[in-house]
């Protein structure tokens, strides 16, 4: 039994010195950037002389690079992850902000780099890559190539460095701020952070959902108007800065990082957006079972426990209702994940207690501190670090599922590949964290003989399903919208933002959902000001994910090797070479489509699943 007082994981706190050398935090960030300058002062003296370098002076040079590189980001990463854990702190603030600028004015020293690899001909940059000594940044390289049709001469390059942190950074972080004061009031109850008012749309009781849903309409309401002039006008900065650079779309530059190309998006999007029938088939099932005519916006999330009526005896009327789901602790929800993982593969069970054992997760509700979860990536060699939320329901168990695939991506990656190559292309990174989440949502449904339980166990994946593609979908053609009428028309006013995401979220819903009242529910999402058009990730994500996993459903255990071997990639390969390791072909029109057929029997299982208890 949990002590009382670490039931929903209050002691579970991250110790983030590791990342700096001294016991002051802020010292140990101002050595690490200290150290960062000083070797970028001697990597100057090559230059103008790249393209006379040999590869194996070349490669000297992008050792240097690496080491600034994970000298800034653990200096960045102990400021930004100190901040998150308290915003309201103005200390952290000024750390963070400071640290920004610090990582800002290294950056522009090193431009010279890429923009001089960016103009070797075509020749030599293929000798260059093509020798071993370059292995460790090859893929890194190649990359960059892509981007030279986007690329500015150096000193306009690092003009637009340098205002970056009091142009898109500062408003930015005034949007988080803004957001992070944002306190809901319902009922008699003392004022609530936003994601702590937006759980109670899980519970079973109407009343409460409803309730919570107009106390948040009225706490976004005093700063929409901000929030709105804030968005615009990052949304007109990103315009000119295409404009610049001559991208053909306010979101190629998005589809270049995570190289994929605009049609192969354009094709994801509109495969999902062709399907909308699926969460359409949802919407209308899930009303029933909660006795509704129709879902209001705030009865989307709303947790279901299937029960039979008066008890579980044979021959019993048996009816459909909500209840609150059961409190996971804490520790079961450990044990619940570490099971999961090490079922799959005993070596991720053990990177997976790796992250239990050690202070690598901040898991407690705080006043200020950052909503949602999130895996935070360091640098090769050490560990990445999990926020959680906690707050004791199933669907956290499968967002701290979901969040441990990340962490054991990158410890895995980290081991394995050098800086340049550690992370992964936003439409690849969310592999590990989803297979990690269905197979951990697999055993608990193998675990469930219950046709009730069974019953709400699909009916909460259904609804993470519809979550992470549908919605996403929906929200990045919210982003489409804006972003070409705002290059079209010029400023949008509240109302006509309001207008296009009720335009997009009823064009998912297609009549299923009431959306009266939810025009102002775009403002409160971070995705759109910190990365422009990153959402559609999540779908492709999840997607590939799931395809992934019926390849070892079909496949069995040899099909884990090649699977841990996709983790250690990290990085060092494009999507495509990546899911092909695994036996996937992204570039197969049937791709998509056969993804979206898992979605569509997972909710066919719901469906059968809710017969079977009507007739029991």
């Amino acid at each position: 039994m949990n002590a009382p007082e670490n039931r929903l994981g209050e002691d579970v706190a991250w110790n983030l010195s590791s990342l700096t050398d001294t016991v002051d935090v802020a010292e140990g960030v101002s050595s690490l950037f200290d150290a960062a300058d000083a070797k970028v002062e001697v990597l100057q003296t090559v230059r103008g002389s790249l393209a006379s370098l040999s590869p194996e002076r070349f490669a000297s040079v992008m050792t240097d690079v690496a080491e600034i590189l994970a000298l800034v980001s653990r200096a960045s990463g102990r400021a930004e992850l100190e901040y998150v854990t308290d915003i309201a702190d103005e200390k952290r603030g000024a750390l963070m902000a400071s640290a920004r600028e610090r990582s800002t004015r290294i950056g522009t020293k090193m431009l010279f780099i890429d923009l001089e690899w960016a103009a070797m001909s075509d020749e030599q940059a293929e000798v260059m890559i093509s020798d071993s000594a370059l292995d460790f940044c090859k893929h890194h390289l190649t990359v960059l190539r892509a981007n030279r049709p986007h690329l500015l001469s150096e000193p306009e390059e690092r003009v637009l460095a340098e205002k970056s942190v009091t142009g898109t950074a500062a408003w930015t972080r005034l949007f988080e701020e803004q957001l992070s004061a944002v306190q809901v009031v319902i009922g008699t109850e003392d004022p609530m952070p936003l994601d702590a008012a937006l759980s109670r749309f899980q519970s079973p009781v109407e009343s409460v959902r409803e309730e919570a849903a107009h106390a948040i309409t009225a706490a976004l309401a005093p700063g929409l108007r901000t929030r709105a002039y804030i968005y615009n006008t990052l949304l007109a900065d990103k315009s000119t800065d295409d404009r610049m650079r001559t991208y053909a779309t306010w979101v190629s530059s998005r589809n270049l990082a995570n190289q994929a190309s605009d049609a192969a998006v354009q094709a994801l999007v509109d495969a999902v957006t062709a399907r909308n029938d699926i969460p359409q088939r949802w919407y209308k099932l899930k009303a029933s079972l909660l006795g509704l005519d129709q879902l209001k916006y705030w009865d989307r999330n709303a947790m279901l426990k299937i029960e039979p009526k008066g008890g579980s005896g044979a021959g019993e009327e048996a009816s459909v209702s909500a209840a609150e789901s059961d409190l996971v602790e804490w520790n079961e929800a450990k044990a619940i994940v570490l099971d999961a993982y090490e079922s799959f593969s005993p070596e991720l069970g053990a990177a997976t207690k790796q992250f239990f054992d050690n202070p690598w997760i901040d898991a407690p509700v705080r006043a200020s501190k950052q909503g949602g979860a999130f895996c935070a990536p360091t640098v090769p060699g050490m560990n990445p670090f999990l926020l959680l939320n906690y707050s004791g329901t199933r669907q956290e168990v499968l967002t701290l599922a979901h969040e441990m695939g990340h962490g054991i991506h990158f410890l895995l990656s980290g081991q394995n590949q050098s800086i340049f190559e550690y992370s992964m292309p936003l439409t690849v990174a969310e592999t590990a964290s989803v297979f990690g989440e269905t197979v951990t949502f697999g055993r608990l449904l193998d675990a469930e003989t219950d046709p009730y339980k069974r019953l709400s166990l699909l009916a909460g994946n259904v609804d993470g399903q519809i979550a992470t593609v549908f919605r996403q979908v929906a929200m990045w053609r919210f982003e489409d919208l804006c972003h070409r009428q705002r290059r079209n028309e010029g400023e949008m006013s509240v109302e006509a933002i309001g207008s296009n995401w009720l335009k997009t979220q009823n064009e998912l819903f297609g009549g299923t959902v009431d959306t009266t009242g939810y025009e102002s529910w775009w403002s409160y999402i971070p995705h759109f000001v910190h990365v422009p058009g990153y959402v559609y990730a999540y779908a492709f994500g999840q997607l590939l994910a799931l395809s992934v996993y019926q390849r070892y459903l079909e496949t069995g255990p040899s099909f884990v090797p090649n699977y841990i071997e996709l983790l250690k990639a990290g990085g060092s390969r494009s999507p495509e070479g990546l899911a092909s390791m695994v036996n996937c072909d992204l570039r197969d029109p049937s791709f998509w489509a056969a993804g979206l057929d898992l979605v569509d029997r997972t909710l066919i299982a719901a469906e059968e699943a809710a017969a079977i208890v009507r007739s029991l």
